[in-house]
């Protein structure tokens, strides 16, 4: 996958945090259905699981709180570059920075690791349009990037993402609260089958506004896949699918 080439063939892949760090050539999953794998968020320095983490279902999902938790990129590159070099199919590093200058620094380092064809930068809810500019900049170097943008704020940053330079933008979970038995409100990201029709209406936007997406949220079904794409997503990421133990099974 050359800079700014994302014709993924199939057009299918999985959402950061759903399958680990590497292709896991072991499993059930088969990767000749994939067009790309897309790794674990990775942070420059190790971040240890969010204070209270929790999962709670809801009719339609289920919420997720966890902090991203992973060992660091140095550790991340020890542990897995060669995994990367041997992956049956183009593996994409999904990063987290706090800053302009921790994700230049991962990017630059990144970009001479053989098998990596591309970054996806995760960005939080909040933002600025001047945030997305500055990030797809210092990430821009020799690999393809994308720009997973809040769901709920994508058509207003969308466009920003594209002019700065990313080749395409994705969607990141929607983030919402529930109520916990006893406890105080807890906020996280929502996944389930409720997502898709929030998630279809965004593809489409942006699609009408001749952005490059690869559309995420909701997928449970084959139906569910061809919908999104049906909206105009040039490729579709697949999350908690997997948590289930489905895999694709749920797909065919």
């Amino acid at each position: 996958m050359a800079k700014h080439d994302l014709a993924f063939d199939p057009p299918i892949m999985n959402s950061a945090g759903t399958l680990g760090f590497a292709p896991d050539l072991h499993n059930e999953v088969d990767w000749s259905r994939f067009g790309a794998f897309v790794t674990n968020p990775i942070s420059l320095t190790g971040r240890t699981p969010a204070h209270g983490r929790c999962f709670v279902s809801y009719p339609g999902g289920f919420l997720l709180h966890t902090g991203y938790p992973n060992p660091g990129l140095s550790s991340v590159l020890r542990h897995y570059a060669r995994h990367w070099q041997h992956s049956p199919v183009p593996v994409i590093v999904h990063l987290l920075a706090r800053s302009v200058e921790e994700l230049t620094r991962m990017a630059r380092r990144l970009e001479n690791v053989e098998g990596v064809s591309g970054l996806e930068v995760g960005l939080t809810s909040d933002t600025t349009a001047e945030m997305v500019a500055a990030f797809v900049q210092a990430a821009g170097g020799e690999l393809s990037v994308i720009l997973q943008l809040p769901m709920e704020r994508s058509v207003e940053l969308a466009a920003r993402a594209i002019q700065a330079g990313a080749a395409a933008v994705g969607l990141a979970p929607p983030r919402g609260m529930l109520p916990l038995q006893g406890g105080e409100p807890i906020q996280g990201r929502l996944y389930g089958p409720a997502i898709l029709p929030m998630a279809l209406r965004v593809v489409r936007e942006l699609k009408q506004l001749g952005i490059p997406t690869i559309g995420a949220g909701g997928i449970y079904t084959q139906d569910g896949l061809k919908s999104m794409l049906a909206a105009g997503a040039v490729a579709v990421q697949l999350d908690a699918v997997f948590w289930r133990g489905a895999g694709f099974e749920q797909l065919n």
